[in-house]
């Protein structure tokens, strides 16, 4: 395709007696031979004012021509197929045209829409400072999957400080594989991002999750000569908590500290956290020591994740001890403690308390969320009185809670402990009336109070219809209903689900097991009974101290003394003691059937 005319010699076809009015007026000047020089110095100044009017006068019109594209740009849909015969004198593709409407243009996008219309239009290769503003522009706009593209597409090298920007801009997007691959390209050529920048893009990996791009980041990092700091280490003792290499990160600190380094508290944080889910709580209390000893005061925050641990491991009244503690030492804890507290005191059947600290934080104008209703819901529901809970889910819902499928299982739930399986289903009932979706919870919850509740029936048709609704069933609902037919005869049923259950590859529970051996040995079966013992043992599984009396008991009225001894054996080696009753029993039957045997 032939290139368009520039712009000045557009101009100058279009206004051919512009310089030629110029010159006729200079000729006609009457000139002495004695002013010869001074006539020549004011025609060469003449001249110069002549071109430079010119210019200004070409530079105007093709301003507004600039002026003109932005408004067709931004008002005409389908613009690009109209520009060219609406200019057809105009070279697009000139540089400063490009730049001049990035400049005018208030859109970046529609400037981006544009350049690319110049590459399908022409044979356009745009100039380094055209490139730059365009991609500063998008970086500006924080567009960086454009950003990208555009450096894809063009392969130049943006200013340092452009790529800088970019970069951040990537780490703030969380675009953690674009900024890994953004930094290699900057090592192509030759360029080194600050230590803050590295920095950024490790710790947005690490807060995503992709610790294998974060080693990816810290080895090209090394590689490219950087010496790293405290906040680069920060950023690979939080990796190794992510990996739950807790004990990597606690020596990673050690080293730092040694060089008298102190990283900043969500470091601890971090470290202390993953203490916590060990439950290593001796190493616990040496990081806040170490945080204290090096002026890094832990935060209300630190001790979040210390009682948030302590509650999860089953030690309550530790992380309420410490929440005491906390209020005594001016600390001022937040909605979130307050409520794992109030969680965790219901769950040990500490209500009085909960409901201490329920009042205590609305006192402190801590108004409850829907997470710390549900927490004393779940309290009342479980060890205290249904009314009340009922009147605590109505106040919830008075003040803008909406009713969620969670509230309705800890209600449904706290039906079903108190046997009142009718208030339960009608609650079941309910839900898809109000637009509420039942979840496995709900069916499993219900399932097991029927099942608790002798009416097994009930349950078998909540798991017809959890199967019609594309649920899957998990060990929560099955192992209810095994027992339940067990205990009332029905073996055969039993072990139908069972083989449903174990088809599905879901793990039979201990107690299931149990049950069966049980019910076999109820109905005389010890030989059955004695194969599933044998089962649990190779399986690993620790059977109820009930459980092997009850075999030995019927093995002894078998006469099975081998398999008699073989479950007493498996029975002292888990741990249990056997009754002086059953004990005499099977020495007696061991002396009838040798008298070589001494009675004890």
């Amino acid at each position: 395709m032939s290139r368009a005319p520039s712009f000045i010699v557009a101009f100058v076809r279009q206004n051919p007696h512009t310089l030629q009015n110029l010159n006729i007026q200079i000729r006609n000047l009457n000139v002495d031979s004695k002013d010869t020089n001074f006539i020549r110095k004011e025609f060469i100044e003449n001249q110069n004012q002549s071109r430079e009017l010119v210019n200004d006068t070409i530079d105007q019109q093709n301003l507004e021509i600039v002026k003109q594209v932005c408004k067709i740009t931004r008002t005409v849909p389908w613009w690009e197929e109209t520009l060219l015969s609406s200019f057809p004198s105009v070279n697009f593709s000139d540089p400063w045209f490009f730049r001049e409407l990035l400049k005018q243009q208030g859109n970046v996008f529609l400037s981006l829409r544009f350049f690319h219309w110049l590459r399908s239009k022409y044979e356009f290769s745009p100039d380094i400072d055209s490139c730059n503003m365009l991609f500063d522009k998008l970086v500006e706009a924080k567009d960086c999957k454009a950003a990208m593209n555009f450096l894809e597409q063009t392969r130049f090298r943006p200013k340092r400080s452009s790529l800088e920007r970019f970069l951040r801009c990537l780490s703030e997007a969380g675009l953690v594989e674009e900024a890994v691959s953004v930094f290699y390209f900057s090592n192509e050529i030759g360029y080194c991002p600050s230590i803050k920048t590295w920095n950024m893009a490790l710790l947005t990996c690490v807060k995503v999750g992709r610790n294998d791009l974060v080693w990816k980041l810290y080895s090209n990092m090394i590689d490219s000569g950087v010496v790293v700091d405290i906040d680069t280490v920060g950023c690979l003792i939080q990796a190794f908590c992510n990996e739950e290499k807790a004990m990597k990160g606690y020596q990673l600190l050690q080293q730092v500290l040694e060089e008298g380094l102190v990283p900043d508290t969500v470091v601890f944080q971090k470290l202390i956290a993953a203490f916590c889910k060990r439950g290593a709580f001796f190493r616990v209390s040496e990081l806040l020591h170490t945080m204290i000893a090096g002026n890094c005061d832990p935060d209300i925050y630190t001790y979040q994740e210390l009682i948030h641990g302590l509650c999860k491991k089953g030690m309550p009244l530790e992380g309420y001890r410490i929440f005491n503690d906390l209020k005594d030492r001016g600390y001022a804890p937040n909605r979130v403690m307050y409520t794992t507290m109030i969680h965790a005191l219901c769950k040990t059947g500490k209500i009085g308390d909960a409901r201490k600290l329920w009042f205590e934080m609305i006192n402190k104008g801590i108004p409850p969320n829907e997470y710390s209703y549900n927490a004393l819901l779940y309290g009342l529901c479980q060890f205290h009185d249904l009314e009340e809970a009922k009147k605590l889910h109505q106040e919830m819902l008075e003040r803008g809670f909406g009713e969620t499928t969670c509230s309705y299982n800890i209600l449904i739930r706290g039906f079903c402990l108190h046997r009142r399986m009718n208030e339960a289903y009608g609650l079941f009932q309910e839900m898809p009336q109000k637009g509420i979706i039942h979840d496995l919870i709900t069916f499993n919850t219900l399932i097991k109070g029927f099942c608790k509740n002798g009416e097994v029936a009930k349950g078998l048709n909540l798991l017809k219809e959890l199967l019609t609704q594309g649920f899957q069933p998990d060990i929560y609902t099955f192992t209810p209903i095994i027992e339940k037919l067990c205990q009332v005869g029905r073996l055969q049923d039993a072990k139908k689900y069972l083989t449903a259950m174990q088809i599905r590859g879901i793990k039979v529970r201990a107690s299931t097991h149990n049950h069966f051996i049980a019910t076999l040995c109820k109905e005389g079966d010890v030989a059955e009974g004695m194969k599933w013992l044998v089962r649990m043992q190779k399986e690993r599984l620790r059977p109820y101290r009930m459980t092997f009396e009850g075999l030995i008991h019927g093995l002894l009225q078998s006469d099975r003394l081998d398999d008699s001894l073989f479950a007493l054996n498996f029975m002292f080696r888990s741990g249990y003691a056997i009754q002086t009753s059953l004990f005499r029993s099977l020495v007696t039957k061991l002396c009838k059937a040798d008298p070589n045997f001494v009675e004890l």
